[in-house]
């Protein structure tokens, strides 16, 4: 199933940097044949050339698929400046101690997406001057992805940084089928999955059946 990509933002995968070329190819292959709107390749080990790799085979994906059904996803790399220009990437995704957003900003153009990570309540304050298109919210709920969270925001922080925030909110943690629904009606204007997307049996049918919750909860 594809759908139509007027909020990229709805149903964001974010790649699991431990699987290996092969896997995820399939997993990306998969999301995107079950709706996925956007995708972040996450890749901490370090390695840059691994890294555009992984981004180069992910971009290759998309591109097939907008050659196929005109469905434009947009490919984001997590916080490598240098790789998301190597690659022509449609963004970046920054955290609090990568790259400032100004810098990026300048480096990147006008053009492209910026998404910036937010983990306190004086940060969602501050990113309101920010050259940013969208914020990460990390971590709504607990997760073991992301081990070195500051903030669990919860369902009652997310509904707060809605009433606030400028941008266009990214929920991310600790989200699945379970609270999904919640989330998006507490404020958010889409969710960042990792592991129930891609260690999913069947990944096209997991992202299709989150979109379908997703989609009823709006």
């Amino acid at each position: 199933m594809i759908t139509s990509n007027h909020n990229p933002y709805l149903l964001y995968l974010v790649t699991d940097d431990q699987q290996n070329l092969t896997t995820l190819e399939y997993v990306v292959s998969e999301a995107v044949a079950g709706g996925v709107t956007m995708v972040q390749i996450r890749e901490k080990h370090g390695d840059v050339r691994a890294f555009i790799q992984r981004a180069q085979t992910v971009k290759a994906i998309l591109q097939q698929t907008y050659a196929t059904t005109g469905n434009h996803i947009p490919l984001i790399i997590n916080d490598r400046v240098d790789v998301a220009l190597a690659v022509d990437a449609d963004g970046v995704h920054l955290g609090q101690t990568d790259m400032p957003v100004t810098m990026a900003r300048q480096l990147l153009g006008k053009d492209k997406l910026i998404g910036l990570s937010i983990e306190t309540e004086q940060q969602l304050l501050d990113c309101a001057s920010q050259p940013i298109d969208y914020i990460g919210l990390s971590a709504i709920f607990v997760t073991t992805t992301k081990t070195n969270l500051i903030t669990h925001w919860g369902l009652d922080g997310l509904q707060r940084a809605a009433a606030i925030c400028p941008f266009p909110i990214v929920a991310i943690g600790g989200i699945n089928h379970t609270n999904l629904t919640e989330v998006m009606t507490a404020g958010a204007d889409g969710i960042a999955i990792v592991s129930a997307i891609s260690h999913a049996d069947n990944p096209c049918q997991a992202t299709a059946d989150i979109l379908a919750a997703i989609s009823s909860s709006k």
